[in-house]
């Protein structure tokens, strides 16, 4: 019988030699043979079906636990068509520094299986939400079960009350820069059930969202939480600034950025998610950074608004992102004071490879 080393088959099936040895090992292969370290694949020997993706297929697919201001959902299948050839095979890593909802995060751990995630965000309460729901999911669910148990059969008038009772406890527990379950179970309840799921402070840095109307919010969707968990079990979660991704990122690193967007308009700012501003010179400190990660063939992809919506002539990103590749879609203006201007607009995919 005529054999291909593991290097020969990864080149032949296109994916990575790491993954063949891991097939090897599982005994996926028929008739392979280990002589030393080296395994020995017969060259007839047909690419395994992935069983990665076969599960992904029956599974149902996790999604993000919150609603986050700028979340990717409607963007997601345009997100998706940028992954970078490899990911899963030859690009093991994954990182994504502004995380907020997450919604490409899960889009990515529902389809591969990778060596090393990291995710981060400057929102303390947050990320709090992602490390409890990661480490202490039971105390978690218990504590929303009980929130949807009591704020459902109320009547408008005490879901008010109800509402802004834990508004102030959260307000309460913030202040004292508590990091628990308490407050990481409040952080989801508000965000269930406040005005367009929105996370905004005022200038003292307390969560002033109103209460929304929704006539049966899922306070506590237990099934995908404890997806959620699971998938989490092994992922590098920061607070901090983007910056702190730097010792992560390698040449075998996928890193997608969605920063707040740069306003369109003074009207249409909508980034008080901290009590930190996202400037014109973050923007170009952002665009710094990725270009350094560009140059150390990490494969980065980034969103942002695109000021021609509002200014043909305003070439601020097509300046920042010279070296790179744009690409304008279309979305809908998902938060607006103004209700009437909601409607398509294009939006920026950056892309360094």
């Amino acid at each position: 019988m005529n054999y291909m080393s593991a290097k020969e088959a990864a080149e032949l099936w296109g994916i990575s030699q790491r993954r063949v040895a891991v097939l090897c090992s599982e005994q996926r292969i028929p008739n392979v043979e280990m002589i030393g370290n080296m395994w020995l694949i017969p060259k007839n020997a047909e690419k395994p079906i992935d069983g990665r993706s076969v599960r992904y297929m029956k599974e149902k697919r996790m999604k993000p636990f919150v609603k986050w201001a700028g979340g990717k959902g409607q963007l997601l299948d345009a997100i998706k068509r940028q992954y970078p050839k490899g990911i899963g095979d030859t690009i093991r890593k994954y990182a994504e520094p502004f995380v907020g909802g997450g919604a490409v995060l899960f889009d990515i751990l529902n389809k591969y299986e990778l060596d090393e995630v990291y995710i981060s965000d400057t929102n303390a309460e947050l990320i709090n939400t992602y490390r409890v729901l990661r480490d202490n999911a039971d105390c978690l669910i218990s504590q929303l079960a009980q929130y949807q148990d009591e704020y459902i059969p109320l009547s408008d008038d005490f879901r008010k009350e109800y509402y802004y009772q834990k508004r102030k406890r959260f307000n309460d527990l913030k202040r004292q820069d508590v990091m628990d379950a308490e407050i990481a179970s409040l952080f989801i309840f508000l965000n269930r059930t406040c005005f367009n799921g929105l996370y905004r402070v005022n200038s003292k840095g307390e969560y002033n969202v109103p209460i929304g109307s929704y006539k049966a919010p899922l306070i506590c969707d237990m099934d995908n939480l404890r997806q959620v968990s699971e998938a989490l079990s092994n992922v590098t979660i920061v607070c901090g600034d983007y910056r702190k991704s730097d010792d992560f990122v390698d040449s075998n690193t996928f890193v997608y950025f969605d920063p707040p967007y740069r306003p369109l308009n003074a009207t249409s700012s909508f980034t008080a998610y901290t009590e930190n501003a996202f400037d014109d010179k973050a923007q170009a400190e952002l665009a710094e950074y990725i270009q350094q990660l560009s140059e150390r063939d990490a494969y980065v992809v980034a969103s942002n608004s695109d000021p021609k919506n509002t200014d043909p002539d305003d070439d601020f990103f097509d300046e920042l992102y010279s070296k790179m590749k744009i690409m304008r879609i279309f979305a809908s203006r998902m938060i607006n004071s103004n209700a009437s201007s909601r409607g398509k607009i294009s939006e920026l995919l950056i892309c360094s490879y």
